[in-house]
């Protein structure tokens, strides 16, 4: 099993303080060892293969989103939300491939990620990049116990379908906004899974 190498340090350090613990009263592995496998399960990073052709989800959950909206990155689009709940893979991977365009990140608030002002409220990550059908963005966006949203992305990167661009530890939720010609393939309440669930498809 492969692990995001953000959590390397929550896991190594988990694991020092359960080695400490257990030397002074050896008991303590009752609790710790139980800990140490929640944190290792929650940066598992498995290999994904697309289940085929047009945008792949971006991130696991389920999808809670399927709506018309608009930004001024990509101009009116068909937004989908899929929110992460703590068993979720929280790696996050890109739709298709496309090279950045545009980065933006805003400070916020800590609401519940599935809720509705989340998406605008809440910290959050605004990745925009090209793709051959046009203009597509990601928004990473912190939830209640999130900590960090990772994004390793600049302009002029350039990213295949499925490669691994960041995650967001211990949250929540990654907005989609696609072209409006888009053809969603997806329902609400679907579970998805990143790098491997078609949730549009282009339309021929």
């Amino acid at each position: 099993m492969k692990f995001a190498p953000d959590g390397y340090a929550f896991m190594f350090g988990t694991f020092a303080v359960a080695v400490l613990l257990a030397f002074w009263c050896r008991w303590t592995l009752v609790l710790t060892l139980p800990v140490l496998a929640i944190v290792v399960y929650f940066f598992r990073d498995p290999e994904r293969t697309p289940e085929g052709p047009g945008w792949i989800s971006p991130a696991d959950g389920k999808v809670i989103e399927i709506f018309e909206t608009e930004h001024p990155y990509t101009g009116k689009a068909l937004k989908i939300g899929v929110f992460m709940n703590v068993f979720s893979v929280h790696v996050n991977r890109m739709p298709s491939s496309g090279t950045i365009e545009y980065l933006e990140y805003a400070p916020g608030k800590k609401w519940f990620a599935n809720a509705d002002k989340a998406s605008l409220e809440n910290e959050r990550m605004y990745v925009g990049y090209r793709d051959e059908h046009g203009p597509v963005l990601l928004v990473q966006i912190a939830g209640l116990v999130a900590r960090r949203i990772v994004c390793r992305l600049r302009k002029g990167d350039s990213l295949e379908r499925a490669q691994r661009f960041g995650m967001i530890k211990f949250g929540s939720k990654v907005d989609v906004y696609l072209p409006l010609t888009a053809k969603v393939t997806v329902k609400l309440g679907d579970q998805v899974y990143a790098g491997q669930t078609v949730i549009a498809e282009p339309n021929s």
